[in-house]
């Protein structure tokens, strides 16, 4: 053994003892074991009392966030003030259109073509959506037309999606993973008259609705040609023609029809004006200049556009004045990552998450793991510090210091080496991987929004101080206020006015008032910060008439390493147990370093003893901060991941509870909740 590495060694033990780290140090863990890790709505007070409201911050360029009492409601509200009203008779290509009046000869999109990646321009951009536009014309599309588009995130979307909306028509968005008859649903719930569909094996799922759908007159591929074939058709129309279309389009006109994921209940078209989008992109830039105002910064989009997260993210980055790289998917993110080298990513809980595990299993167990596991510590322990008294201690900063070139520089590399603003949503963040990110200096920031708000509509500028847990502040144009029974209430020029041909929902979705209730539960302090305690929709009620959170758990459970997903049950039900996943390359490598049979199959790792002890360690952390009536009482192991080829996630990666209630049902009642005989009873 060389001196070098007996000292190391050495280091590493004693890191490891001065931290009180155990050998079966776990990642991440939880430093403030007197937080309950379970929240019950019911015992959050309504804020009523503050004594220094009104209370006005700056965050932004003269944008005032001002948390306050409403006088009417009695609630507590915070709003965060945007720009003032756009034109009648401004759209979605107006967006594209100013971004090429100011930066026309600058690249707008890097995306691959054939493995290799190219650029187009502003200009180059209008040009193509122009040419579409005029060809969507000369084919017959009328404005207010409806058009079901399914494509995954690409320069081809963007172009297609922004000479539809040009020249007024109405997009349904559709998945790229969506069956036949989600296809049909929509083309039939939208009226579409066009059908666009990516792929050839797309376009074989198309039978049903052209069967089924009576508006539906034709069906186009994109790799068929479509594009070519409609800039093909275009030259038959003059500039003249397509900018008096285009000039038809006001602000308030229908613009598209964005179906929600339906994780839980029924897919609902969620109605949307060139108006929303609109706002949502010329806010921003305006609210952070030094970062979407500067050209030298680059921005790359992954996520599936056909969800209102990616779409409104990707026109706030035309309205700005950043470069916008595609990437092909989650599966050549890594490669995507070291050449577009982006100062901003829009990402899910899962990308962090699987960045995260890859370091710590490629830290291992021993000294390097023992390196790691303190480098989380400290990662987390300066944020808390940070949290709790806004500014770490002279220690928890040299500590976090010491780590930086060994560990969380490399993890800074792996995403690119320069992000400035890495924005998560879509689903909650774990606080406690979120401290360790923004401790080793990765710029992580949660936001919260829905399909109704067009996506954000709160959010962590850079800037902000750090509040563990927290959302962030209403994003520029909108209220928040928390309601009767914590109900997280909204209100904005971003928010949606009804779902389509579904009064009942959208009169259940406003308050009297008219505010749209979100059925997220939360809570505001006294600086307009947002904290999501739970949801109505998810609320177990046991038997016992024990209501209960499961989010809050599912996450603790979730950050065992071998674990994929956790989905806590329990409503109508004697007691709270959980179906729980597991994650096959994260087991393979754990099985390997325990000397076990790294090839085992799924099914006998699921019933294997000690994957169950590993797995109960991290159920039994769980319930440390819950009663026993609220504790997971059980669990079961299932050899299979949800997914969405199971059809048990949704496109936007959500578990779909009742579809896995529905399909375990048969497990539920004969393994999970097995009726006890009267003998048993009596004990």
């Amino acid at each position: 053994m060389s001196i070098f590495k007996s000292v190391k060694d050495r280091a590493s033990v004693l890191t490891q003892r001065a931290l009180h780290l155990g050998g079966d140090f776990s990642h991440p863990i939880s430093d403030d074991g007197d937080t309950p890790d379970y929240v019950d709505p019911e015992t959050q007070l309504q804020h009523h009392d503050y004594e220094n409201l009104p209370h006005v911050d700056f965050w932004g360029p003269d944008r005032p966030t001002t948390t306050f009492i409403d006088a009417d409601s009695g609630f507590i509200t915070a709003s965060t003030e945007g720009n003032g009203s756009l034109p009648d008779n401004f759209n979605v290509y107006r967006i594209y259109e100013d971004r090429a009046s100011r930066m026309g000869d600058e690249p707008l999109y890097t995306f691959k073509v054939g493995g290799e990646w190219m650029s187009k321009t502003a200009n180059e951009t209008l040009a193509d959506i122009r040419a579409v536009a005029k060809g969507l014309i000369h084919m017959g599309f009328r404005k207010g037309d409806g058009c079901a588009f399914m494509c995954h995130t690409s320069y081809d979307w963007d172009v297609f999606d922004a000479a539809l909306l040009a020249v007024g028509g109405v997009l349904a968005t559709v998945y790229d993973t969506d069956s036949a008859e989600q296809i049909r649903n929509i083309v039939d719930n939208s009226d579409a008259t066009l059908l666009v569909v990516e792929t050839k094996d797309m376009l074989k799922k198309t039978e049903l609705a052209k069967r089924d759908c009576p508006t539906l007159k034709t069906v186009m591929c994109l790799e068929n040609g479509a594009i070519d074939e409609l800039k093909v058709y275009g030259r038959q129309l003059s500039d003249r023609q397509l900018d008096e279309r285009i000039a038809s389009v006001g602000l308030h006109d229908l613009c598209s029809i964005v179906y929600t994921s339906g994780s839980t209940s029924a897919p609902k078209g969620v109605e949307m004006t060139h108006a929303h989008y609109c706002a949502t992109a010329t806010n921003l830039p305006d609210y952070m200049p030094d970062l979407l105002h500067d050209k030298k910064n680059r921005v790359l989009l992954f996520l599936p556009q056909a969800h209102s997260f990616a779409r409104a993210i990707n026109y706030i980055c035309v309205a700005s004045n950043i470069h916008i790289y595609i990437a092909n998917g989650i599966k050549t993110l890594t490669g995507d990552l070291k050449v577009a080298r982006p100062h901003i990513m829009i990402v899910v809980p899962r990308v962090l998450e699987k960045v995260y595990n890859a370091a710590s299993q490629k830290a291992g167990n021993g000294p390097k793991g023992r390196v790691f596991a303190a480098s989380v510590v400290a990662a987390q322990k300066y944020m808390q510090e940070l949290s709790e008294r806004g500014q770490a201690s002279r220690f928890a900063t040299m500590r976090r210091n010491a780590f930086d070139p060994l560990v969380y520089a490399q993890i800074r590399d792996v995403l690119g080496g320069c992000a400035r603003w890495i924005v998560t949503g879509g689903a909650p963040l774990d606080p406690e991987l979120m401290a360790f990110f923004r401790g080793a200096g990765v710029p992580v920031y949660e936001g919260y929004g829905l399909t109704e708000t067009t996506a954000p509509c709160a959010f962590n500028p850079i800037g902000v101080p750090y509040h563990q847990g927290s959302v962030g502040i209403p994003f520029p144009g909108f209220e928040l206020r928390i309601g009767d029974g914590n109900e997280i209430q909204v209100k904005g020029t971003a928010v949606f006015p009804r779902y389509h041909k579904n009064e009942e929902q959208t009169e259940a979705s406003f308050t009297d008032d008219g505010w749209y209730a979100t059925g997220d539960l939360g809570r505001l302090d006294d600086d307009g910060f947002l904290y999501i305690i739970g949801r109505k929709k998810d609320l177990i009620i046991t038997a016992g008439g024990k209501n209960v959170s499961p989010g809050p758990m599912e996450e603790v459970i979730q950050r065992c390493p071998l674990v994929s997903q956790a989905l806590v049950l329990g409503d109508k039900r004697p007691f709270i147990s959980a179906l729980i996943t597991l994650d096959p390359d994260a087991l393979r490598a754990w099985l390997a370093k325990k000397g076990l049979d790294a090839d085992m199959t799924m099914e006998d790792a699921a019933v294997n003893p000690v994957v169950r002890a590993e797995v109960q360690k991290w159920v039994d952390q769980a319930n440390e901060g819950v009663s026993r009536a609220e504790s997971v009482r059980k669990f079961i192991i299932l050899p299979e991941e949800f997914s969405q080829k199971n059809g048990l996630m949704t496109a936007s990666m959500k578990i779909i509870r009742p579809k896995v209630i529905k399909r375990y049902t048969e497990l539920l009642n004969t393994q999970m909740y097995t009726k006890r005989n009267p003998a048993e009873k009596m004990q």
